[in-house]
This record gives structure tokens, C-alpha cells and sequence, in this order.
């Protein structure tokens, strides 16, 4: 198996995993009312095998965060470098790191040694970040990150952004349209509701203010007209799960250029690269 097939095979298994994980995260969510990542693996284990699928879905979460420092450091998918290209790289960035969390929580459970009380990811989050120099500023900074981080998601969906990473015989199917557009909007909104909940807790310094895609959907749920709010949103989970799916089958996973090439040619030779256009 060469670099490039065992690489696509990393990513791909990571977007599995993390439709699998919304998938589970929006059925919790409309049967019981709330959810969390987290607590979607723990249904896991209440399943025949559980703690096996749950220690597959950690192997592919490892892929998935493979996947996002390949994006975010090599630049697989190569951005500009430009201050919106070096943006969407450390929210690329970011997401490794959430992920990391993710994967370690899922082997943890897997293997049956994880402690009693499973943790907040957002408050926790929240209360390191205070707890450094010029904190409050430190933690509105990262929850303006996650705002902002929904804004482009569902710019991403609306736009149609997603579709220049996607195989070119994806790009003209309604259905994939429909899926990609919903859920990337779903997430995208929760998730900047999430990043608003993060702002108010720096601007509170209190920890607990920060809050998770759950808690953005209880709070969907308790505005005006909440109850079709939530029936839209929360669906709107499946709809990113399947996104994810349907990354895994569609996108367009570039191996990662270490600059080997690059050291083997002359400055000449490499400036004429550096004029060639970016791959698609």
C-alpha cells in the first residue's frame, strides 16, 4: 500500500466516524431531548459490541484529526496563503484539536478505564482559558473563534463551497445538494449559538456559562415558535452526519506535500511551481 492510498484511507475512515458520531448525536437528540458528542458514544456502550465499535469509531476519529492537521499544517488543500487562507487553517487546526479530545474520550470508554464523571468539554475549555494570562480576553477570543466558525460553515452550505472538494460526479446531484446545504446550515448555526454562549461566559467570567451544540438546541427550544425551531435543527444533525458520509465516498483527499520536490529543483525551477495553480 503506497503513502497516498493508506493517507485517503486515514480521511476517509474519519469522516465516517464523525457522521457516525452526529448521526447518534441527532437521534439523542430528538428522543430524549438533549445530547452531547459524549454521551452519544456512551450509547454505544449500551450496545452487543459496544465497546468494539466504540474503539473502531476512536481509530477513525485519529484519522479524521490525520486529516485536519494535513489540511491545516501541509495545506492539502492548499488555501491561499493570505489572511483568509491562514484563517481557515487554524479553525481547520482547532478542529484537530477538539477531535484529539474526542478520540482519547472514545478509547478511554473503549477500554473500560475512563473515570466516573465524564467532563464538560466547553466549560472545561472555558475555565483553562480563563485560568491564563488575560484570560476573559483569551476565552472571547476562542468563543469569537467558534462564531465565526458557524458563519463560514453556513456560508460553506449556502454557497456551495463544499462542492469544489467534492468528485466532479457528486457536484450534480440534488439529493447530495440538499444534504450538504441543510446540514452544513444546522451545524453552522448551532455552532455559532455555541460560540455566543462562550463570548457571554468571558464576558461573565463564568466558566459555566459556555455551552455545547446541546445546549444550543435547548435553547432553540425555549424561543418563540422553539418547538419548530428545534424540529428543524435538530434534524439538521442527521443532515450533517450525512454530509460527512458523504465526504467520506466524494472528497477529494490530496496527499500532503512534505517538500521533498521542492528541495530537489532549482530556486527557477521553484518559482515556476509556485505559478502553478492550486489543485481542486
Amino acid at each position: 500500500m503506497n503513502r497516498r492510498i493508506g493517507f485517503q484511507i486515514l480521511a476517509r475512515s474519519g469522516y465516517v466516524a464523525r457522521g457516525i458520531v452526529f448521526l447518534l448525536l441527532a437521534a439523542l437528540a430528538l428522543y430524549t431531548g438533549t445530547a452531547t458528542t459524549k454521551s452519544a458514544l456512551d450509547s454505544l456502550l449500551d450496545q452487543p459490541f459496544g465497546r468494539l465499535w466504540l474503539g473502531l469509531i476512536g481509530l477513525g476519529l485519529v484519522g479524521f484529526v490525520a486529516w485536519r492537521l494535513a489540511q491545516s499544517i501541509a495545506n492539502a488543500d492548499n488555501h491561499e496563503q493570505d489572511f483568509k487562507g491562514y484563517t481557515v487553517r487554524a479553525m481547520l487546526f482547532g478542529s484537530a484539536a477538539v477531535y484529539i479530545s474526542l478520540a482519547y474520550y472514545s478509547f478511554d470508554h473503549a477500554f473500560g478505564i475512563a473515570a466516573a464523571r465524564s467532563s464538560d468539554g466547553e466549560k472545561d475549555l472555558a475555565g483553562w482559558a480563563m485560568a491564563q494570562p488575560f484570560g476573559r480576553y483569551f476565552a472571547a477570543l476562542i468563543g469569537s473563534g467558534f462564531l465565526v466558525g458557524g458563519v463560514v460553515t453556513v456560508a460553506k452550505g449556502v454557497m456551495g463551497k463544499y462542492e469544489r472538494y467534492l468528485e466532479p460526479q457528486a457536484r450534480g446531484s440534488t439529493l447530495i445538494k440538499i444534504i450538504c446545504v441543510y446540514g452544513l446550515g444546522a451545524r453552522g448555526v448551532l455552532f455559532a449559538v455555541a460560540g455566543v454562549f462562550f463570548c457571554y461566559a468571558a464576558f461573565t467570567l463564568d466558566p459555566q456559562q459556555a455551552g455545547s451544540l446541546a445546549d444550543a438546541l435547548i435553547w432553540l427550544r425555549q424561543l418563540p415558535f422553539g418547538g419548530i425551531l428545534y424540529v428543524l435543527a435538530a434534524p439538521g444533525l442527521f443532515s450533517f452526519g450525512g454530509y460527512n458520509l458523504i465526504e467520506a465516498r466524494y472528497r477529494l483527499v490530496h496527499t500532503p506535500d512534505l517538500g521533498d520536490a521542492r528541495k530537489a529543483v532549482s530556486p527557477n525551477e521553484q518559482s515556476g511551481l509556485e505559478d502553478c495553480p492550486p489543485r481542486r
